[in-house]
């Protein structure tokens, strides 16, 4: 997992869904969806969006699953397999 992506993932979900410092606790097997009560699906389309933004990237809807939110780890590697 790259620390650089999971960084960036990480500052998305804390300001998208305004953890605070509580984003500083995610490790790669953290749950997200289901986990979050923040992470609603209002709030995973504004994640998407800011990942879209920030990183430089469009995210195909068919690209998008429960899985993908299913863990920290999953989500940083969602991303990290679009930047390389």
């Amino acid at each position: 997992m790259s620390a650089a992506v999971a960084n960036q993932v990480r500052e998305i979900l804390r300001d998208v869904l305004g953890l605070g410092a509580r984003a500083d606790e995610f490790a790669p097997a953290s749950p997200l969806l289901g986990a979050l009560p923040e992470l609603d699906s209002m709030a995973v389309a504004n994640v998407i969006a800011a990942i879209e933004d920030r990183m430089g990237f469009v995210v195909d809807d068919d690209d998008i699953s429960g899985a993908t939110f299913e863990t920290f780890g999953s989500l940083v590697e969602f991303v990290a397999a679009r930047c390389g």
